[in-house]
């Protein structure tokens, strides 16, 4: 469709929509110089928000996880609520028997049969009760006291001596000097010493719970064994028959119940003392550790007591996400940190992170827990801390959960407390954060409006030591440009009014451009920071104040144009070649100032600049840059600027043979170099490209014809052709045959029916305009209607 000739079948009518939208692929990269339509998916209130549509889809995530039949939808934890299950049936039915045994004993032998009983029988009765009274008490208390060991009472005790140190100082007026201080001193050590203590004995009473328990099964199946195989129960044979049935079960009873409590102890032992049960879903959980391990043991304790104490079944509906959520909420703070630790490591789990990001961030009590959590002070809480920002990093890179993330009360300032944090890992997930609220429009306002934070983002885009040569970049620090750039890049890439004014705010902070200039400047080995740095000087450039002072501050064009000239030997040095590029044009646009600074630059600039239109990597920057010192610089220079004839020929060369972008930058710059040249100067350069006029006046009424509507891709295109058309014109009459033998009035035409408010701006932000064209596209087609009749009448 781009070749010489002109389609006899294309469509008049004129198209609604606009051409050129991106495709789900995304063909084509954000520019300013295109506008970008939003990709957003539809509003999706109904299905979102705490409706009952969000519990369907919780209740269906938990469905799945339970019923999706199969360990790969299911967590490593499964195992633990299975056995929990397993342990608790045998436990409950040990307990039934138990219960029907104590009554049958009370109610049939003692209380029938008491008198009758012989002595053996009411001692053996009698033994067997109170053994299986004190098991049945053990057992109550085991899973208490093994419960409590698994808290860190180390860090909850430290917790409760700070509020007790305070009271003390309230009300004895301690003030932590000299003999008071000694004393606090000395009440702390004795403290953590009987918090130690406590933690021990709170194993070992559990321990003992647990043998004893053991002993008493022991002694239950012994005993009732022997009674069961003497058979000695009395000699008078009217009360016998009824005595040795009712001694009969009850010995039964006890048997059955005594050895259903061993196979439970003995399964409880095989699975987790042996089979290391707890460690290995630790493991497959990423719970690495001993508090990983910690974390399992106490869920496992959970479940086993829910399925005992309640349901059989109730301990099946628990998981680690859903226990680490009750923590979060519901816990002490000791618990909270267990809580966060176990979410951290399961939302880093390839199988289950996605759920259980999905499920955490539908809960608006734990996403608050964590935004608070973030705030957290102290070197005790610097790993639950960047745990929290961990996983509210993971949580805000879906874009609805960096919504929900944002809207809890004070969260901006929560996240832009990691940056202030001595700790560098929460200072590169606050960036991290930052960066993923970043991507709405309403957070990058909220950024902007939050006290300090600007300036403290920007500082950590300097690369160190003022920008030494000698500075070296580490890899920490690297990484915190990296991610200070990119969201400054967000930042100043906000469309409508916030962008405007965000893109004012972060030129007017004095370190802004001197940081990025160091990055030009010493970051040759990290070719990406470069990038970034061009693309934050573009998107700033798009202010008309911060072009000029971008442009003012030293060597920050010379630096640009050397990243533009340099060869690039990869597709990332390439790409930071195609950024300098896009920055150069930016700044030249409109600014006869900066457009007077890339000349001054170097003396071959325009020389060289011309050579880069040959250059697949950075023909269409080159183009643009040359295009902008045509149309914005002083006729003082006019000598220096008119070089840019010397690659007419290329430039011709593209118009015949490119599309889309390269295209439409080159009949840009062929619209400004024909300004440039004197009287039929363009038979000469047509000669040397190998192109005739009348192939040239069809390319031009081709294009028209394929654009016959605004595109997004290239929306000066039309523009473009028609000052083009109008150059020609002026410089030689006879085109206004050829042209009207050609259709190009037709087309002309049609162009001034069709025109839009897309055609008449330099570049965008988003889908709104910025720097409108001086000159209308309708007022620049009645001016070429206007030449091609009056060329034509005069011949």
């Amino acid at each position: 469709m781009d070749g010489g000739g002109v389609s006899s079948d294309i469509s008049r009518s004129v198209r609604v929509l606009i051409e050129g939208q991106p495709s789900a692929a995304g063909v084509f990269s954000a520019t300013p110089f295109e506008p970008q339509l939003s990709d957003d998916s539809p509003p999706r209130s109904s299905l979102e928000g705490g409706g009952s549509a969000s519990l369907d889809a919780a209740a269906a995530s938990c469905s799945e996880r339970v019923d999706g039949g199969g360990a790969a939808a299911e967590g490593p934890e499964r195992r633990l609520t299975l056995l929990a299950l397993r342990l608790a049936i045998l436990e409950k039915a040990a307990s039934g028997l138990g219960a029907l045994g104590f009554i049958w004993a009370t109610v049939v032998l003692l209380g029938g049969f008491a008198i009758t009983l012989g002595k053996d029988d009411f001692w053996s009765v009698t033994i067997i009760l109170l053994i299986e009274g004190a098991r049945i008490f053990s057992r109550s208390h085991e899973l208490e006291w093994q419960h409590q060991a698994t808290w860190s009472l180390s860090a909850a005790g430290r917790s409760s001596f700070r509020l007790v140190a305070r009271s003390f100082r309230f009300v004895f007026g301690l003030d932590g000097r000299g003999g008071s201080a000694k004393n606090m001193d000395a009440s702390s050590s004795r403290w953590s010493w009987r918090l130690k203590s406590w933690g021990f004995l709170s194993r070992h009473v559990g321990r003992a719970f647990y043998w004893l328990q053991l002993a008493s099964a022991t002694a239950c199946v012994t005993l009732s064994a022997v009674r069961l195989v003497r058979q000695d129960f009395g000699e008078a044979e009217d009360a016998r028959t009824n005595r040795r049935s009712a001694l009969d079960i009850f010995y039964g009873l006890a048997l059955a119940e005594a050895l259903l409590f061993l196979a439970e102890k003995a399964m409880w032992e095989w699975e987790v003392s042996h089979g290391r049960l707890l460690e290995r879903v630790a493991s497959e959980c990423h719970l690495a550790g001993a508090p990983g391990l910690l974390a399992i043991r106490r869920f496992f304790y959970d479940a086993y007591s829910r399925c005992v104490d309640g349901s059989i079944f109730d301990g099946l509906r628990m998981d680690l996400v859903s226990f680490a959520e009750e923590l979060l909420v519901e816990g002490s703070h000791d618990e909270q940190r267990i809580g966060v630790g176990i979410l951290v490591n399961v939302a880093g789990s390839p199988r289950l992170g996605d759920t259980a990001l999905h499920r955490v961030g539908t809960s608006a009590a734990v996403m608050e827990r964590l935004v608070e959590m973030l705030g957290w002070k102290g070197a005790a809480e610097a790993g639950a801390r960047a745990s929290a920002a961990l996983v509210v990093s993971k949580l805000a890179s879906k874009k609805r959960n960096a919504l929900r993330v944002a809207g809890v009360p004070g969260a901006i300032e929560s996240v832009s407390s990691l940056l202030y944090a001595a700790d560098e890992e929460c200072n590169l997930l606050g960036l991290l954060i930052i960066k993923r609220l970043a991507q709405d429009h309403d957070n990058c306002s909220k950024i902007g409006n939050a006290r300090g934070l600007l300036d403290k983002i920007i500082n950590f885009s300097s690369i160190g030591a003022a920008g030494a040569p000698s500075t070296v970049i580490t890899h920490s620090r690297a990484k915190a440009v990296k991610r200070s750039l990119q969201v400054i890049r967000m930042l100043a890439d906000t469309t409508g009014s916030t962008g405007k004014q965000l893109r004012r705010e972060v030129a007017e902070i004095v370190f802004t451009v001197s940081n990025i200039r160091a990055v030009l400047q010493h970051a040759a080995g990290h070719l990406e920071l470069q990038r970034l740095g061009a693309e934050v000087l573009t998107r700033l450039a798009m202010d008309e104040d911060a072009r000029e002072k971008i442009g003012g501050t030293g060597s920050v064009i010379s630096l640009l144009l050397a990243m533009f000239f340099r060869q690039g030997i990869t597709d990332e040095g390439d790409a930071v070649r195609v950024e300098a590029g896009e920055a150069l044009a930016m700044l030249a646009l409109d600014s006869p100032h900066n457009c007077e600074r890339i000349l001054n630059a170097a003396p071959t600039v325009v020389d060289r600049l011309v050579e880069a239109l040959s250059d697949n990597a950075v023909g269409v920057g080159a183009a643009r840059i040359l295009t902008n010192l045509c149309a914005y610089t002083g006729g003082e220079r006019f000598p220096e600027v008119r070089a840019v004839t010397s690659g007419a020929a290329t430039v011709l060369r593209n118009i015949m043979a490119k599309k889309s972008k390269l295209l439409e930058v080159s009949l840009g710059l062929a619209a400004q170099a024909v300004r440039l040249m004197a009287p039929h100067e363009l038979a000469h350069h047509l000669a040397r490209a190998g192109v005739s006029e009348v192939d040239l006046v069809n390319r031009l009424v081709h294009v028209l014809a394929r654009y016959s509507c605004p595109s997004i891709k290239v929306p000066r295109i039309r523009r473009f052709t028609v000052e083009l058309l109008i150059g020609m014109l002026r410089m030689d009459s006879s085109f206004a045959e050829l042209m009207a033998a050609a259709g190009m009035g037709r087309e002309l035409r049609h162009v001034a029916e069709t025109t839009s408010e897309l055609e008449c701006f330099h570049v965008f932000s988003g889908s709104a305009g910025v720097s409108r064209h001086a000159v209308s596209l309708c007022a620049l087609v009645s001016e070429a209607r206007e030449l091609m009749d009056m060329d034509f009448r005069s011949q």
